[in-house]
């Protein structure tokens, strides 16, 4: 998930940053509301955490703005903030959660799996199954929100696959991306498939007779 980090504390920043790395998220971290909204303007984000009492535009009011510009992206507030005002503010601004300051890195990361586990997917994950998504830049395969570990063929294979989702992907393809143009034989490629097929917890992957394999896109 590629997360969007408002806090204006140093220590705090840094500290939330590297535990959100190690959780397998992209993060990109600001000071002030001023250089959030322009980053917002060039590039996607799937998680917005933003302070409220930071400098120029308050979390807040950054949050009024981006749905003014219809730009809507899951939201977790983090603030020492208590005022019952403001924070009714915030939920009516459609934010996901608030955390109060201080608060348990843990108990952020089981409100981001909250949202990865709601039928919200992130902007880079495809939709593979009800239950599966593939984070295209981490290359992270997700089944209801858990991370499930692949070798680096299967997860060539996958990705391939969820690239060309409702059309099948011949042998040459697979040859090509998942083989790096080795020469292999057809009845190795299926192996390969075969044993993939047994590591999903879902029948994601179809055997299209004769021509290749495929993965639905789901309705």
């Amino acid at each position: 998930m590629k997360i969007l980090l408002l806090e204006d504390d140093p220590l705090l920043s840094e500290a939330i940053t590297r535990f959100l790395i190690i959780k397998g998220h992209a993060v990109q971290t600001f000071r002030d509301g001023d250089s959030v909204l322009n980053s917002l303007k060039e590039t996607c984000f799937d998680l917005l955490i933003l302070d409220i009492n930071v400098p120029n535009i308050d979390g807040l009011t950054l949050l009024e703005m981006l749905h003014e510009e219809k730009i809507q992206i899951p939201t977790i507030f983090i603030s020492a903030i208590i005022d019952i005002d403001d924070i009714s503010r915030a939920f009516n601004l459609g934010c996901h959660d608030y955390l109060k300051k201080p608060f348990h890195l843990k108990e952020l990361a089981i409100r981001i799996d909250k949202i990865l586990q709601s039928n919200y997917i992130p902007h880079s994950h495809l939709r593979l199954s009800k239950s599966y998504s593939l984070d295209m830049e981490s290359s992270t395969l997700r089944f209801n929100g858990e991370v499930q570990v692949l070798s680096e063929r299967h997860l060539k294979i996958l990705t391939l696959l969820a690239k060309n989702r409702n059309r099948v992907v011949n042998y040459a393809l697979f040859q090509e991306y998942a083989w790096d143009n080795l020469d292999v034989e057809i009845p190795t490629i299926r192996a390969e498939i075969n044993r993939l097929k047994k590591t999903l917890k879902e029948d994601i992957i179809i055997n299209i007779r004769n021509m290749g394999y495929m993965i639905k896109r789901p309705g």
